[in-house]
């Protein structure tokens, strides 16, 4: 990390949801097997043979998605997909998520927090975000948890489109192996403070 780099990351706030952003809709990722990852470009959906009854990760973050299908190397996380879904919906899905971890001063008794992990249909956990090479960086990144009910609503109402990014990812993992840094960044996707009410993070970051 360069010293403006590592500056700005100094800047960060440890809790921040950042995304790529429009006016009605928010850019997450995810990587599946090509199969599944092109039948969903194709039909702008997941297909049937995609699971409704576990658990699936979406994250905001580019380079986390980066880290953890290895730059769309690992099995079974060769596609990656950009699945651009509604505002409300994320919010929605935030404001009805569980910390995926107990903390005391947010949950007080554990077994309250078992029951209110349990009960949700969505959770949260904020890992380390991740730089070009994929080291971790101080600030966290959020990876939100979609089930049951949340998984049906993203599935059925939610996705506005599906973009197949595993060129991008491909490419910008060609240039940082190359050393090509700044030529990689130049290709992130423009990911910005995601604007959220004070009271829809208040119990998830801690």
């Amino acid at each position: 990390m360069n010293d403006q780099n590592s500056r700005s990351a100094e800047r960060e706030p440890k809790f921040r949801v950042r995304a790529q952003h429009a006016e009605s809709t928010v850019t997450v990722y995810q990587a599946y097997r090509p199969e599944i990852g092109r039948a969903a470009v194709l039909g702008g959906r997941f297909p049937s043979s995609w699971s409704r009854d576990r658990m699936t990760w979406v994250k905001p973050s580019f380079l986390w998605m980066m880290y953890r299908c290895g730059w769309a190397t690992k099995e079974r996380q060769e596609t990656v997909l950009a699945v651009e879904i509604s505002r409300e919906g994320f919010v929605w899905a935030l404001r009805h998520a569980c910390l995926s971890h107990w903390v005391p001063a947010l949950h007080g008794d554990r077994d309250a927090w078992k029951q209110q992990l349990r009960a949700a249909p969505a959770r949260v956990q904020w890992d380390p975000e991740r730089d070009l090479r994929l080291n971790p960086l101080p600030y966290r990144s959020l990876q939100l948890g979609l089930g049951g009910e949340a998984t049906a609503r993203y599935a059925d109402e939610w996705i506005v489109g599906i973009e197949d990014v595993t060129p991008l990812a491909r490419e910008m993992h060609a240039r940082v192996r190359a050393g090509e840094l700044e030529r990689a960044a130049e290709l992130l996707p423009k990911e910005r403070p995601y604007p959220l009410d004070e009271d829809v993070l208040a119990h998830l970051a801690a």
